[in-house]
């Protein structure tokens, strides 16, 4: 018995993998008789399925098979995103950084590669991922470990999501009474007392139809959305939301990917059985575009509650073409040192990677983002594309601005790829946009990044500079017409800034005295071209237009709400309060309106 003989003993619950809560208590002599009471939580299951985004799902190689063989051993890490020393992930650090592009090539090939679930997961119980009783800390350990990777947390960024998804598991189901939920502001007058047949009890409950304030959300955000009514905390609190995760292989198509997560949502309706009837995604980046298509698939749509987006590219991004022509070095130096820090090594693994390219600006983006200036800042050529980005840049072979050089498809020690191969690509990037374009949820909500402090690329400007050798047969002043039609083998390019034309490249000798020191490199040449940094508001990544966008293009109004949120970079947009906070209020919504689980009469 308890040191407070009017205190209730209550058996510990845990939840065990069909999600189901398990009570457990050890038996007492027979002249202990006080009740012991187990707690339900409630009997509606409604999930949500964490999306990531382009590079935030672990990867491990495919098991090569032989022919009339089964598979062999279990493949290695390829990609992972553990946290590791302070918090950082030094494993990428360690394989990736200074890798060359050939290696890049071999390595990340989207039919080489398959999601790997053995990534790190919590240490810790939160929500209703627990562990029995009574365990010792090895044995806690190992059955946390179990729940969260039945979860699919092991698919998906410790460093970038797992705070997140811990905060979000723990929000939705430490507490199943709406009138004890912290994150809203509800006070006395928001509630009545009931009394209860038969006898005198009496309960506290939620008056109806009464507007609840969120405090989270701040004023400006809080002004701009419909307030969250009485009805639909209380229906919200007629659930358990266990939060999973689903990654995916980001290099390959994202149709790919949506029917993977169409296959884990399947699979988790029969896991839950009869008390889920529907799913809610929560996506990131291109995790977005993923779910939009997944939603697209043959009764899906049925299946998911509402999306809840966050920073999507929802028209793509021009830095994907950025990266492809000078890599990443300029925008991130550490970043770029591991996602590619020049165009060849970008280049060597987006050209074979369909889910990567579908990150380009699509056809709904708003055209003539790629321009060409002189040195004083005058329109050199008619900006790009005028109507199809698709064979007006992407599949370029004769103009030095098309998106990738063909020669790097075939870099050392790699195994390259042809132009037809990756023309094929560029088409099925083509076909995907054109599936998914206007198309979203009916029970939709998006948050996008607008931030001065993180500006991104709304537009990709070439600007023309004299060159190291004014006096060359072009002359002083870079002629217009003659640069924008400038083919690829006119130009000196290493995936650099600048790209080059005219001239030669010349290495100059150390001083005399210093044999030891470095040989260093001097280009000369007629003209220089450079491609400008970021040049609007946004999130680092995702432009304004692209982010925003969702609202203007949805057909048949499928966008409840969306808003634009400051304070973030793309990657870490999740670990800001105001976008968890407007998850929240989106989750209460889409859970108001879910269908009700076969359970509640």
């Amino acid at each position: 018995m308890t040191d407070n003989p009017s205190a209730h003993r209550v058996a510990p619950m845990t939840y065990n993998a069909r999600g189901n809560p398990v009570h457990t208590w050890a038996l007492t002599p027979s002249h202990i008789t006080d009740p012991v009471l187990c707690m339900l939580p409630p009997d509606g299951i409604l999930p949500v399925i964490f999306v990531p985004g382009i590079m935030g799902s672990n990867l491990k190689s495919k098991p090569e098979e032989q022919e009339g063989e089964e598979p062999g051993e279990e493949g290695t890490p390829v990609w992972r995103l553990d946290a590791g020393f302070m918090g950082k992930n030094m494993w990428l650090a360690l394989n990736w950084i200074n890798k060359k592009a050939g290696v890049r090539q071999k390595l990340l090939h989207p039919a080489r590669v398959e999601v790997d679930n053995n990534g790190a997961v919590p240490k810790r119980a939160a929500g209703t991922v627990l562990a029995q009783p009574g365990l010792d800390r090895k044995n806690t350990l190992e059955a946390l470990k179990t729940r969260y990777e039945e979860r699919g947390w092991g698919e998906v960024s410790e460093t970038s999501y797992h705070a997140f998804l811990l905060w979000l598991e723990e929000t939705l189901n430490s507490n199943f009474l709406p009138r004890q939920w912290p994150q809203f502001d509800i006070r006395p007058e928001h509630l009545h007392t009931v009394a209860v047949e038969p006898g005198p009890t009496h309960i506290t409950r939620l008056k109806p139809e009464t507007p609840i304030g969120m405090p989270g959300l701040g004023a400006s955000l809080a002004s701009q959305l419909p307030s969250i009514l009485s009805d639909e905390l209380l229906a919200r609190g007629g659930y358990r939301m266990p939060v999973h995760a689903c990654g995916y292989n980001w290099l390959d198509s994202n149709e790919q990917a949506a029917l993977r997560l169409a296959e884990r949502i399947d699979e988790m309706m029969r896991q839950y059985g009869r008390n889920c009837q529907q799913v809610i995604l929560v996506t990131h980046s291109m995790g977005g575009l993923v779910a939009r298509r997944c939603a697209q698939l043959p009764g899906m749509a049925d299946k998911i509650a509402g999306v809840v987006h966050g920073v999507m590219p929802a028209t793509g991004a021009p830095v994907a073409y950025r990266r492809c022509k000078v890599g990443m070095s300029e925008e991130d130096p550490v970043a770029g040192a591991v996602i590619g820090p020049t165009g060849q090594e970008v280049t060597a693994v987006f050209a074979q990677a369909p889910g990567a390219l579908q990150l380009l600006p699509t056809q709904d983006y708003t055209p003539g983002w790629l321009r060409l200036i002189n040195d004083q800042g005058i329109s050199a050529m008619p900006r790009q594309p005028v109507k199809d980005p698709y064979e007006e840049i992407y599949l370029r072979r004769d103009c030095w601005w098309g998106l990738l050089r063909e020669e790097w498809l075939a870099p050392k020690d790699g195994d390259s790829i042809t132009w037809k191969i990756f023309a094929g690509n560029i088409k099925r990037a083509k076909t995907f946009h054109q599936d998914i374009s206007g198309s979203y949820h009916p029970q939709t909500y998006v948050y996008y990044g607008s931030e001065d402090k993180h500006p991104s690329f709304e537009s990709i400007t070439w600007k023309m500079t004299r060159g190291a050798n004014v006096n060359g047969p072009h002359g002083s002043r870079p002629d217009s017409f003659k640069v924008s039609n400038l083919q690829m083998h006119q130009v000196r390019d290493d995936g650099r800034n600048p790209v080059y034309v005219g001239g030669h490249e010349q290495s100059i000798p150390p001083m005399r005295g210093d044999p030891d020191a470095p040989v260093k490199t001097l280009h000369t040449s007629y003209w220089e071209l450079h491609c400008k940094m970021q040049d609007g508001s946004g999130d680092g990544t995702v432009p304004v237009s692209s982010g925003s966008a969702p609202i203007k293009q949805a057909r048949n109004g499928g966008v409840r709400q969306q808003i634009k949120a400051p304070g973030f970079d793309h990657e870490a947009s999740y670990a800001n309060p105001l976008a968890q906070q407007f998850t929240l209020y989106s989750l209460i919504k889409i859970a108001a309106k879910a269908k009700r689980p076969l359970c509640v009469s």
